[in-house]
């Protein structure tokens, strides 16, 4: 596998990199273990992190993951189409009240569906610090909005199951993220996903809305836009050519499904990417969380 890391921004209290893998197969890589703790922010892409043998996380632009410091794990990349992503490196400091909220210990495969004002800062920074226009001041406070955000994303699971009960839902449900996460642009009805689980359509709409937070519906809808993120900021290719790619009916539909998501349009969101537009979506995103809290 090729892996590209960049440091973008660096302060004592926060790295912000970009992380870029182009892999030749979808098998898992080599164990690895991170000396500090990383927030991983996909912004194309899919990825996979494993714990051990059969329990893994999936990654999508519309997730954060974390890798907690000093802990073993291995990637692969479903599909070998590789990921783009955004990293937070953050020392136990930073957070401490967090992450030590389980007898002071992280669980290792901790991961959270993100808001739509996180996707879309998320996109914002890494656009403009790739394009060097972000300050020292504005990439720190945003990388710290997102890693806040992230954080609380991050949902345990307080199911009374037994571990065996609880281990083959989780395998079920991030079978379904992964193949969704490969072709969200695909046809999918709930018997097509049922089936990838290996669980009935009633019972995998349950326990998909009880595990991941949200109906098996919006989370497609939710990752095809994602996916459209990247697109729409990268300027580069027309509204309509994006809408289709991403399954969308028309322009239109896309268009609408958009704002409804996030707020704004596609044609909004490319204008965003100025220091002034950034700062003001920064603080709507981040007054919405204290309403919401």
């Amino acid at each position: 596998m090729d892996a590209i890391r960049r440091t973008l921004f660096a302060s004592d209290t926060l790295q912000i990199g970009a992380f870029a893998a182009r892999p030749v197969s979808d098998a898992c890589g080599d164990v690895e273990r991170q000396g500090i703790n990383v927030m991983v922010l996909p912004v194309s892409g899919v990825f996979s992190r494993h714990d051990s043998l059969g329990r893994h996380v999936t990654g999508t632009p519309s997730h954060a993951v974390l890798v907690a410091a000093d802990t073993p794990y291995r990637l692969s990349f479903p599909g070998a189409i590789g990921d783009r992503a955004l990293i937070l490196r953050f020392g136990q400091a930073v957070a401490l009240d967090r992450l030590d909220c389980h007898g002071g210990r992280q669980e290792t495969a901790s991961h959270g569906l993100l808001p739509a004002g996180a996707m879309m800062l998320c996109n914002l920074l890494w656009t403009r610090l790739a394009r060097g226009e972000a300050d020292a001041f504005e990439a720190e406070a945003l990388g710290l909005d997102l890693l806040d955000i992230s954080l609380n994303a991050m949902r345990g699971d307080s199911t009374p199951l037994r571990r065996s009960a609880h281990t083959r839902r989780t395998r079920a449900i991030e079978r379904v993220k992964e193949v969704v996460a490969l072709a969200p642009a695909a046809n999918w009805n709930v018997a097509k996903l049922a089936k990838v689980a290996s669980l009935s359509p009633f019972h995998l709409c349950h326990v998909f809305r009880q595990t991941v937070g949200t109906s098996i519906y919006d989370y497609v809808l939710q990752e095809r836009l994602a996916q459209t993120l990247d697109s729409v900021l990268d300027g580069g290719d027309d509204l309509t050519a994006i809408a289709l790619d991403a399954g969308f009916a028309s322009h239109s539909h896309f268009t609408a499904r958009f704002r409804r998501f996030f707020g704004c349009t596609p044609t909004a969101l490319r204008r965003m990417a100025t220091a002034a537009h950034i700062a003001e979506l920064r603080k709507i995103v981040t007054a919405r969380r204290r309403r919401l809290s």
